[in-house]
């Protein structure tokens, strides 16, 4: 048998050896290939293989590596910790431009691989610091209220939340701009001086002497504000990670050490290289205005990289710092941090929620938009569930705390974002294979282009091909090619989570803009998922109602299907109570069954009466018919093999399921229903939602395989759903999509995640997806045709019939603007409607 298996944490050929490996010392791996570029494992096997073997090989080995199957995404909470910054700093540090895929660093730096700084993710590790108070002589003193120091008696102040990583590069780079500027600026004047007739500086000093001047002015902008940009250089040849600072550092450093060489020796150097005066010609304006400028661009790229997860830093404003915890009847005010599970808090009216949990008394309205997108209050009740970071209304209420820490609903909104904006999308492949050949391609032409000056052009040739071989190093940008995809992707995630649209990874967000079939599931998807009890019925008249509703509680006492909730609340108003069933089982897709009291009992839909032994009569069936054309849910129960009584259960319909689908359709996405209940119930939910396909009593397996027979016919299938059974055919999809509504299990299988729960969050996941992959289209253009048109130009092509050359100035000073406009445009994405 052979299985595919997706493969994370490989950055190299040596990881993928490495990884193939591993694999096939596995005991019963007939053969095992890797791919690096589809993070992808193809496996060959004796005998099935559990993936947890897998997994611990690779561990035993050593390195980061995960495997998972398909679609299947390790979920945030399952993971390894991420490793934390040391220091400075309060959370993890990547590449921007993701060379290394979701690799990070415990430190701030410099991309090993394109010399790029780090970026740093954002957390919510500074929230619970927040409110607390320091001594300001004695930073170890820390105090959850005001007052003064044990230790020196002065008064604590407010503690800050620790500036950014990304904050503090941007002060060093902007100081060092400003360094560079002060001693660039003269340079700049000594050189162009020359331009003017009877240049009055030579009255003061001989034009040798000015060229020491300048040498003095350009140590300091050199060897310590752009000194970085060599540091990287040395590293990319050093490694042969050749990026953009191997060409800014061959291109300023031979212009610098040209100017510096004929300084010390002009009589090395033939008369073509001289001025009148004798003097060489030096290059130290070139040198130092070019590697300013190419500062400049890093410290406009530094504060644009703030702004694009900025939608992180918004949802981080919303992680409160203070609860009000009920202990013993009084009020006491706590960190979120000491907030336990089970704990009663009071929420006030304009607080934000703590953390996720239960109403347990009172009602308000709360303002979920922060998660949502939607800006209407939604009304919640005791026994309504809330989540951290929302606001509430006019009303306070206790509520009881669920989930605490990092598992609750905005920390976890947080870890997939910064998730998602570190993961790859399938076309920066394309600008990965360009990048790869880019830089030694533009050395190999700045030596074409030197060569070719220095042969056929006009004297002083040796110059003319020195500043033009500079040019065409210094224009060309392989950064804004790298940044293209990623940028978008991180802006793009961030826009979809303020939406209430939580991407997994930048594949599913690629691939969403080109799904041909969406398939959903009913209940949960189209319903509301809150399904209420309309009528038990008894089909053996020695039990009345309440004993056909006492066994059915007996039974879905065990149960977590929604359906079974339904009946346990049913019975509860009715005050209807019944021991639980023994020997219970759930059957997948059918139904449960279990014992009481002596009596095998048995309830579900026809495949479980079949499944028990128990036959359905005629008059049961229409009996049930005429619930199920109204778009009813019928679950028959059994006792004892024979069919004893009926529970008759609806799920209304979501307002937004008939407007998204219709959405849908005008895009040209068909649109499945594909349901475990009866045909007669889905056809009455299909022809009320103008739905065409659907297909009814389909178990967990039955929805697999339509999902595979709709690929194999060369589909592109979205597979939306809420519940277990949804879980394989999500996984299987190219696109699974869970109802935020839904269980554990359906969100881990899928790649998007909807907060709120309707269709109408598809609908927005696929106008994102298309803006998204616009916009990445639009980068990879603008990069491309630069670059494309850059480095002729700077070769000097236009010059035999225009006369034009290009300054190395000015290309450093377009090679910095190219990065920044990437990312520009990316930012645009922020202001998209979807």
């Amino acid at each position: 048998m052979k299985h595919t298996y997706h493969i994370h944490g490989m950055t190299c050929t040596g990881c993928k050896k490495h990884v193939e490996e591993v694999l096939n010392s596995v005991d019963g791996v007939n053969s095992a290939s890797v791919s690096l570029e589809k993070e992808e494992a193809v496996i060959e096997m004796e005998h099935h293989i559990e993936l947890k073997t897998f997994q611990k090989a690779l561990e035993q080995a050593g390195g980061h590596y995960s495997i998972h199957s398909p679609g299947d995404h390790p979920h945030p909470s399952k993971k390894a910790e991420p490793r934390k910054a040391k220091g400075k700093g309060s959370g993890t540090f990547y590449c921007p431009m993701h060379c290394e895929g979701d690799k990070t660093y415990d430190k701030p730096g410099d991309c090993p691989v394109c010399g790029m700084d780090l970026v740093e993710e954002q957390n919510t590790a500074s929230a619970a610091s927040a409110g607390q108070w320091t001594c300001p002589m004695h930073p170890e003193v820390v105090k959850d209220e005001p007052g003064s120091c044990p230790i020196c008696g002065m008064d604590l102040v407010p503690m800050e939340p620790e500036e950014s990583a990304e904050a503090k590069t941007y002060k060093k780079l902007l100081k060092k701009l400003w360094i560079a500027a002060a001693f660039t600026l003269p340079i700049f004047l000594i050189a162009m001086s020359e331009m003017i007739p009877n240049n009055p500086l030579y009255d003061l000093l001989a034009q040798k002497y000015w060229n020491w001047v300048q040498f003095v002015l350009s140590i300091p902008v050199v060897f310590y504000a752009t000194w970085m940009f060599f540091e990287r250089a040395y590293r990319s040849i050093k490694t042969w990670n050749l990026n953009m600072f191997t060409l800014i550092g061959i291109g300023a450093g031979v212009a610098w050490l040209f100017s510096v060489f004929g300084l010390l020796v002009p009589d090395f150097f033939p008369e073509q290289f001289k001025t009148e005066s004798g003097a060489v010609h030096v290059y130290f304006e070139a040198a130092t205005v070019i590697l300013t400028l190419v500062l400049l661009g890093q410290v406009l790229e530094a504060r644009a990289h703030s702004k694009t997860n900025s939608a992180v830093k918004e949802l981080l404003k919303l992680a409160p710092n203070k609860a009000i915890k009920v202990v013993g009847g009084e009020e006491v005010e706590v960190r979120i941090d000491e907030i336990e599970i089970g704990d009663i808090l009071k929420v006030k009216p304009g607080d934000k929620i703590p953390v996720d949990g239960i109403i347990t008394e009172g009602h308000s309205a709360i303002d979920e938009s922060m998660i949502t997108g939607e800006p209407i209050p939604v009304d919640k009740k005791e026994g309504d569930k809330v989540s951290s970071g929302t606001i509430n209304g006019n009303q306070s209420f206790l509520m009881k705390a669920e989930k605490v820490g990092s598992d609750t609903l905005l920390s976890q909104i947080i870890t997939m974002v910064n998730e998602a904006s570190r993961s790859r999308a399938p076309i920066q492949n394309l600008a990965d294979t360009v990048s790869a050949y880019f830089v030694p391609a533009v050395v190999f032409i700045a030596i074409i282009t030197f060569i070719v000056w220095a042969v056929w052009g006009p004297e002083p040739a040796y110059v003319y091909a020195l500043v033009n071989a500079i040019a065409v190093l210094i224009i060309a940008c392989p950064c804004a090619l790298g940044l293209a995809t990623p940028m978008s992707v991180m802006v793009g995630v961030g826009k979809g989570a303020q939406s209430g649209v939580l991407i997994k990874n930048a594949e599913a967000l690629e691939k969403m803009a080109g799904i041909d079939i969406l398939i959903v599931d009913k209940t949960g998807t189209l319903t509301e998922g809150k399904p209420t009890v309309e009528k038990v019925g008894s089909f053996d008249d020695g039990l009345d109602q309440k004993q056909i509703l006492e066994y059915i509680v007996s039974l879905n006492t065990h149960s977590e299907h929604p359906l079974a909730e339904a009946t346990l609340e049913y019975a509860k108003e009715q005050s209807v109570s019944a021991d639980k069933a023994e020997n219970f089982n759930a059957v997948t897709g059918k139904g449960v069954e279990g014992n009481l009291n002596g009596k095998q009992l048995a309830l579900g839909n026809p495949k479980m009466m079949e499944y028990a032994g128990a036959k359905l009569l005629d008059h049961h069936k229409t009996t049930a018919k005429e619930f199920q054309k109204k778009g009813k849910t019928v679950s028959y129960l059994t006792v004892d093999g024979q069919v004893a009584g009926y529970v008759v259960i609806g799920d209304k319909i979501k307002e937004s399921s008939a407007r998204a689908i219709k959405a849908l359709q005008n895009k040209g996405v068909s649109v499945m229903m594909l349901t475990g209940d009866n045909k007669d119930t889905a056809q009455a939910v299909a022809d009320e939602l103008n739905l065409a396909d659907f297909r009814a009593g389909m178990l967990p397996e039955d929805k697999l395989k339509e999902v595979e027979r709709l690929k194999s016919e060369g589909k592109a299938v979205a597979m939306a759903g809420d519940g277990i059974n949804d879980a394989p055919a999500l996984a299987k999809s190219d696109v699974g999509i869970a109802m935020g509504t839904g269980t554990d299990v359906a969100i881990e299988s899928a790649a998007i995640t909807l907060v709120k729960g309707d269709l109408q969050g598809i609908v927005r996941a696929r106008k994102l997806s298309e803006s998204v992959m616009r916009n990445i289209r639009q980068n990879l253009f603008f990069a491309l045709i630069y670059n494309t048109l850059g480095v002729p130009v700077a070769a000097g092509v236009l010059y035999p019939f225009f006369g034009i050359l290009l300054s190395p100035m000015i290309a450093a000073a377009a090679m910095s603007f190219s990065s920044v406009s990437v990312i520009a445009n990316a930012l645009r994405l922020r202001n998209s409607k979807i």
